[in-house]
């Protein structure tokens, strides 16, 4: 789990919810986060862990730490997301680049946790996996310098549907939540870039609060809602209706 935005809300909802959480951190910057939100609980309730997602090592790493933790992992949240900005018309390798970063960080790393979480979850009885995917995952994106960021999300829908279908024998459940735009620095950025209002331009005048996201996935890790699992939750305020 992130230490930032959604990430963040997911972590005080499901400590809140009785969990005991992972926090996920990448450089000695996200630490100092990582650090602040787990101070608000009790000692033994959070581990953070570090992994740079750029590095398949450290992508595995990381899981082996969760699972030596307590022995076991119930419940995998994947929030993971970057937007690299590149239009069509910058140069060839900052364009390539841009695609590189982002479906490894959005994507790739991802499926890579997905993989360990499936084997685990297999020996184990049955877990969940929640993905934070997005609206541009079924709407695409406003801003064309951000196209890999829609691919990347559309990526991680089917991935986690592809899951919930494949490993369902297995006791694997695995839902997607797709967020519009959100309360948080990255929903602050596009803000900027596009010129979105929420007040205006928004139905229900207000961008969508992190903490009604983290309310959600904490009540689909619950387990009771077992034959939602395979579901895209929209989560946007009416903005894109399907």
């Amino acid at each position: 789990m992130r230490a930032r935005g959604i990430g963040a809300a997911i972590v005080r909802a499901a400590v809140g919810a009785g969990a005991d959480v992972v926090i996920h951190h990448e450089g000695a910057g996200d630490r100092t986060h990582a650090e602040a939100l787990a101070a608000e609980f009790d000692d033994g309730r959070c581990l953070l862990a570090a992994a740079d997602f750029l590095d398949d090592a450290q992508i595995f790493g990381l899981w082996r730490a969760a699972t030596a933790w307590k022995g076991r992992v119930d419940v995998l949240v994947n929030n993971a997301g970057i937007h690299a900005y590149a239009s069509v018309d910058a140069e060839l390798e900052t364009w390539r680049q841009a695609w590189r970063q982002t479906l490894q960080i959005n994507t790739c790393a991802p499926a890579y946790l997905c993989r360990e979480a499936v084997l685990h979850f297999r020996s184990t009885g049955g877990g969940v996996i929640v993905s934070i995917a997005s609206q541009a995952a079924h709407g695409g994106v406003g801003d064309s310098a951000t196209i890999a960021y829609g691919a990347s999300k559309a990526a991680i829908k089917s991935l986690t549907q592809s899951i919930a279908r494949g490993f369902a024998a297995d006791g694997v459940l695995a839902y997607v939540i797709a967020p519009g735009l959100t309360g948080t620095a990255m929903g602050e950025d596009v803000v900027r870039r596009t010129g979105i209002e929420p007040a205006r331009d928004l139905p229900l005048g207000a961008w969508v609060p992190a903490d009604e996201i983290a309310a959600l996935a904490v009540f689909l890790a619950s387990g009771r809602v077992r034959h939602m699992s395979g579901a895209t939750l929209d989560v946007n305020g009416a903005a894109l209706t399907r």
